[in-house]
């Protein structure tokens, strides 16, 4: 009877492992370990690392998976997972020392961009597109926040390079044109709204990105419904693809 209780327990162990390990294999990201840190970060123009718990779950974890998955098409990007143990053999936890990351801080993420000595640490909300956005600030990395259109930030970022109003005029153009084209109304609706930002910049200059966003993000901070909620934060992620490098 002990015998077929003790073959029982193993067996539940093995059973809970493998589920543990399932759930926290998370798509598109990549697990590494004291061993492979360095050799695979070298390999990337760019590199996100979450430092976490050895088993993270929750909605920090939910929002990362996001940013996983937006990078997938992306060849310069990594994202990339060190699990730290506090406990034990603490795995991991020469590479949490290394770059000063502490437990309480948890998860904690530092992207590594080609060339820079030292990795920046995040400091923002722990969302998808407030991380995609700093990605995007910092490197040369594209990638496609909520409700943007992969196309109209393209002519966006032409946009701002340059302040000669002749070539802004051109620009616009270009947009108005695209926007003419789109099918569905979404996309319709968002490419209005790149269209009439490229309008205003003409207008009142490029100090017009920062006003918006600040008017923006009061109206999102209010007492609105969710869907308005997301229709401004839309807006925002839009008026990411306007900003300079020297803005961020």
């Amino acid at each position: 009877m002990a015998v077929k209780l003790k073959v029982k327990f193993v067996l539940f162990v093995i059973i809970v492992a493998q589920v543990i390990s399932s759930s926290t294999a998370l798509k598109g990201a990549v697990s590494l370990d004291s061993w492979t840190f360095d050799k695979v970060i070298a390999k990337y123009k760019t590199t996100l690392v979450k430092f976490d718990v050895t088993y993270p779950y929750g909605e920090k974890e939910d929002e990362f998976a996001k940013v996983a998955e937006a990078a997938r098409f992306s060849s310069d990007l990594l994202i990339a997972e060190v699990g730290i143990q506090d406990y034990g053999d603490k795995e991991n936890s020469d590479i949490g020392e290394r770059f000063n990351v502490k437990k309480d801080d948890f998860p904690v993420l530092k992207l590594f961009v080609e060339k820079s000595t030292d990795p920046i640490t995040y400091t923002g909300d722990f969302k998808a597109d407030a991380i995609k956005a700093f990605i995007r600030q910092h490197s040369n990395v594209r990638l496609v926040l909520n409700k943007c259109l992969p196309q109209f930030d393209e002519l966006a970022e032409k946009f701002v390079s340059t302040e000669k109003k002749e070539k802004q005029e051109k620009i616009l153009k270009e947009a108005k044109d695209l926007a003419a084209t789109l099918d569905k109304e979404e996309e319709r609706k968002y490419g209005d709204v790149y269209v009439k930002m490229m309008q205003k910049i003409i207008e009142r200059g490029n100090g017009f990105v920062a006003s918006e966003a600040e008017r923006v993000k009061n109206i999102k901070n209010g007492k609105i419904t969710d869907a308005k909620k997301e229709e401004m934060q839309g807006r925002l992620n839009i008026l990411e693809s306007f900003k300079q490098k020297d803005e961020l």
